[in-house]
């Protein structure tokens, strides 16, 4: 890849955005590898865990208006349906779960992957901005539905409708990022992706499932389903390790069977 880095380690992907000389701006190719990383995490079953991190002083400036407007208003797709959306608007679902460090200007399509994301880590100097009101467009990547239902309708409203930008602590306020570190968000977000990939994953992605399902189709129809996933997962084989690993009094050792 040329605009991303990517290294697996611990069941974990690391997915550094790698464009520092340009902020880190996504243009057509760094949108399209960006899907192909998200893509080895799902098909990867020795992946469990993603965590997506930037290189240089900014996780990313937004989109590259000049090279993916045109792209846009020509009809063109920024993902392809047979790969994984990173923003979960079109294409492939994810399944497995998506821990962001984010740092420096965290701007547009940044702060919706974010929102798409299930965990962020924002350093203190993060600056945040949904700045597409400013340019005469809107936000087509997500941010109109779950900023809102991550940090409330006012809240969203508050920075969807100005395009003003708001720092680390503002995020955390209204529940955006749950840590912001002092220094590089990298370490603290490394041990929360590891702690994941230490969880049996067929749980993990039950567990991530049946929160989407919660959103999409109402907490009814999730709560109808429980028992029946929670059965099925008795039955594999991390539940009898998680047993034996309580009864032993060590950690367990899930393979995902």
């Amino acid at each position: 890849m040329t605009t991303l880095t990517t290294e697996i380690k611990d069941h974990v992907l690391f997915i550094g955005l790698n464009r520092p000389d340009k902020m880190n701006a996504f243009n057509l190719t760094m949108l399209r590898e960006l899907a192909a990383a998200y893509t080895q995490l799902e098909d990867n079953p020795d992946v469990r865990c993603a965590l997506v991190h930037a290189h240089g002083a900014n996780f990313t400036a937004g989109l590259d208006l000049a090279e993916v407007g045109p792209a846009v208003q020509r009809g063109e797709p920024l993902f392809s349906n047979e790969l994984v959306d990173p923003v979960q608007v079109n294409g492939r679902k994810r399944t497995k779960p998506v821990v962001m460090a984010v740092k420096g200007y965290t701007l547009t399509i940044g702060l919706e992957m974010l929102l798409a994301a299930d965990i962020a880590v924002a350093g203190a100097d993060t600056r945040f901005g949904q700045i597409e009101i400013k340019r005469g467009i809107f936000p087509f990547g997500g941010a109109t539905v779950r900023f809102i239902q991550r940090c409330g309708w006012g809240n969203a409203m508050r920075y969807l409708l100005t395009g003003d930008l708001f720092d680390a602590q503002e995020a955390w306020r209204i529940g955006l990022v749950q840590e912001v570190t002092a220094g590089d968000p990298l370490e603290a977000a490394t041990q929360i992706a590891i702690n994941i990939a230490k969880q049996a994953p067929l749980g993990v992605q039950a567990t991530l499932a049946s929160a989407w399902q919660t959103l999409e189709k109402g907490p009814v129809v999730a709560l109808s389903e429980v028992e029946a996933v929670a059965r099925k997962l008795m039955e594999t084989a991390d539940a009898a390790e998680g047993l034996r690993s309580f009864v032993e009094r060590r950690e367990a050792r899930f393979t995902g069977k």
